[in-house]
């Protein structure tokens, strides 16, 4: 039997204590074996081992039947073994031409002349600089470089990772042509399986660190199921879990977790790693627990400039001072198991634009995780630690992984800002973090569903939602420019962020409503030349806005004259702020006056929408969109309770005034609204259930709300609380 190609055997390698590979066995006898998997499986590492830039600790790599195992690099490709790594590793200095005649030179059927023949492109551009040349040229240059040494055996390193879909056609087009051929068989590292099944006749599937299975790509071509239990193919960019028993890998020494990230984070930008030896001097630096250990880690200098792509493409470095961007990090988060070529992807633009980052792995499956902060180190701030997060059920586990992420952010002191991308998933899990950091904090979702209503993910807060318009999978012609622009828009929101010309005075908040406009106008008059008057609209997300800036301590006080989104919260109406409202006050202990304004309605949509048990009651036709619904005595009662139950937890200054002339335009004498007795239920329950004392009064007067006079009383009680 003739020897094979390839014959790998019970091949292990280990970093410090890590065990990056473990037993990897494997044989090609000719044409194309792909192996596939997730990232961090030991794919590249595999690749290093058999051409000696990695020392194996164990095993045997023969080619053609002689051991290589070993041998220094150079000495490998004598044997006839070409190798095309990731990220393609071109000179940026040295023309094409150079780099083809710079490796040309044995004997044997393929030359300089054959590879421009092979690769036209290449001809065209061979005066023209490595840094000069798109990514697709980069690639065409990688695989003719290595074709130069003439070898049996050529080992190509996810050969199409970030090129655009006509040029990975044209790549696995040439794939095919040389496994058809006899000269030369290819092991294929692939990530994207739809070229590794095309272009393969076998696939091994590694699964952290071992073979995990092998069998013909037709096999697993047409079984959709076995993709996704081998290797979580999943749709929609969801995760799915890889049915396996390989144990996962142990941890690496820290000058290992140094290089894996400086490794990956260049590779993933398309930087030359051959600039990057193992032996390179980190710098210790304080940072969060990885999923490497906990406490501080290692990280790399500076990494070389990346090869140029596309001179319009280049980001170019901003004029920003250092001190700007202290303690002023743009933090990366998300599911680097499924996006992490697309979060390094941002990452490698925020950092190209000279501000620093920090990657934080959201993911739920256990997997290994390249990202500065992993997931074990997030899942650990949930309220019942991180066996809560990781319970086997993906629903369950996403939903306490965001509560959890939503809580280490505030532990952060560097948040500069925050960007996320991903689907629906990766949604949820980001954006409750972002709506939990104060308002100016610059926050970036870039999500597939940003083109639907995303009241649910933008809530009260100054999140910036980007429609990915593709998935966000992979690297393409319109996700490099979504992305590129979203990592764009964060860094100059963080680099940039300008001073408020009303920043020398106080803010303060005022709600208002239609029938409450008159009174907020007096009151905001009054005050403008000392504070700085932010007014919301009570539509249910106006309060819970100007509550996002208390908690945020943007405000130095609050003038609630319009509470009515307390009547749709009890009563079900289409504008309640929900059971929080008022809870900042409490929380902050912010200067507070407060009233009744419009709590004499409920607000409903087209009168055609008013609920069928409410029909008969008193409904007034603001708009042809908006109907109001007069509240009862009854009604009137608890939302007094409810809201004297809330002044009762409040502790910072209180004053809250009654209006007992009517609480909004329509509850005056002679008006759709006016209702005594229901007003007069109102104002007692919140008599008998307020406790007043020196920082929380209730004040009685007789007027309504738009009254001048009222008005006036509103100011005076600011006054007083503000001291």
């Amino acid at each position: 039997m003739a020897e094979p190609i390839l014959q790998v055997s019970d091949l292990h390698v280990y970093y410090g204590q890590s065990h990056a590979l473990q037993g990897v066995t494997l044989r090609l006898d000719g044409g194309v074996l792909a192996v596939v998997g997730r990232n961090g499986m030991g794919k590249t590492t595999l690749c290093n081992a058999i051409m000696g830039m990695v020392r194996a600790q164990r095993g045997s790599v023969r080619v053609l039947g002689q051991e290589i195992l070993g041998l220094a690099p150079n000495d490998v490709v004598a044997h006839r073994v070409g190798y095309v790594p990731q990220g393609r590793r071109v000179w940026p200095s040295l023309s094409v031409d150079e780099h083809l005649r710079l490796v040309a030179g044995s004997k044997g059927p393929w030359t300089v002349e054959r590879v421009y023949e092979a690769f036209p492109r290449l001809k065209e551009r061979r005066n023209n600089g490595g840094g000069q040349l798109s990514g697709g040229e980069q690639q065409m240059l990688a695989i003719g470089r290595a074709l130069l040494a003439n070898p049996r055996l050529l080992i190509m390193d996810e050969p199409t990772e970030g090129l655009a879909p006509v040029i990975v056609e044209q790549v696995a087009a040439m794939l095919k042509r040389l496994g058809g051929e006899a000269e030369i068989s290819v092991l294929l590292v692939e990530q994207n399986l739809g070229v590794a099944l095309d272009v393969a006749s076998r696939v091994a599937v590694m699964v952290n660190g071992r073979i995990a299975r092998e069998l013909p790509s037709a096999e697993l071509a047409r079984d959709p199921e076995l993709q996704r239990r081998l290797i979580g193919v999943g749709s929609h960019g969801h995760e799915d879990e890889v049915a396996t028993d390989v144990a996962p890998a142990a941890e690496p020494e820290p000058e290992v977790r140094a290089y894996v990230v400086r490794r990956a984070a260049a590779e993933i930008a398309g930087v030359p790693t051959i600039d990057l030896p193992m032996e390179e001097p980190v710098v210790s630096i304080a940072r969060a627990p990885t999923r490497w250990g906990s406490g501080s880690r290692t990280a790399a200098r500076p990494a070389p400039e990346p090869v140029t792509v596309a001179e319009d493409a280049v980001p170019r470095e901003m004029a920003v001072s250092i001190a700007q961007t202290i303690g002023r990090a743009a933090y990366i988060a998300g599911t680097f198991d499924t996006k992490a070529k697309e979060l390094f992807f941002l990452k490698n633009r925020i950092e190209k634009l000279g501000l620093s980052t920090v990657t934080v792995d959201l993911s739920t499956s256990g997997r290994p995780s390249p990202a500065d902060v992993g997931p074990q180190e997030v899942a650990r701030h949930h309220p019942r630690g991180s066996a809560a997060v990781f319970t086997g059920d993906r629903g369950s586990s996403v939903a306490a992984m965001a509560e959890a992420f939503e809580r280490f952010v505030l532990t952060r002191r560097d948040v500069g800002g925050l960007i996320s991308a991903g689907g629906s998933g990766a949604t949820s899990l980001a954006t409750p973090a972002m709506r939990r950091l104060a308002v100016g904090v610059p926050k970036v979702m870039v999500s597939t569903v940003a083109s639907g209503d995303v009241k649910g993910y933008v809530g009260p807060s100054d999140l910036c939602m980007m429609h990915s318009v593709t998935d966000v999978q992979g690297i393409n012609r319109i996700s490099e420019q979504v992305l590129s622009n979203a990592a764009h828009a964060l860094a100059g929101m963080i680099a940039h962020r300008p001073r408020s010309v009303m920043a020398d005075k106080p803010a303060v908040g005022l709600t208002m409503f239609g029938v409450t406009t008159p009174c907020v106008q007096m009151v905001q008059r009054a005050l403008e030349e000392r504070y700085d008057c932010l007014v919301f609209h009570a539509t249910g997300t106006g309060g819970q806005s100007m509550e996002k800036l208390v908690d945020s301590r943007l405000l130095a006080g609050v003038i609630d004259v319009t509470t009515t989104e307390v009547a749709d919260h009890v009563m079900g109406g289409v504008m309640s702020a929900g059971e929080g409202r008022l809870d900042s006050i409490i929380r902050t202990r912010v200067p507070y006056v407060g009233s009744c304004g419009a709590l004499d309605m409920v607000n409903w949509g087209p009168i055609d929408t008013v609920p069928a048990q409410y029909k008969g009651r008193n409904l007034y036709r603001h708009n042809p969109q908006v109907t109001l619904m007069r509240t009862t005595a009854e009604e009137n009662a608890r939302m007094g309770r409810w809201i004297g139950e809330k002044l009762n937890r409040m502790d910072g200054p209180v004053r809250f005034l009654i209006p007992e002339g009517g609480v909004s335009l329509i509850d005056a004498p002679g008006k759709p609204f006016h209702d005594p007795a229901a007003d007069a239920a109102l104002f007692r329950a919140l008599e008998e259930t307020v406790r007043p004392g020196p920082n929380r009064k209730l004040i009685r007067l007789p007027m309504n709300i738009n009254d001048p006079a009222f008005a006036e009383a509103l100011v005076k009680a600011f006054g007083e609380v503000m001291g």
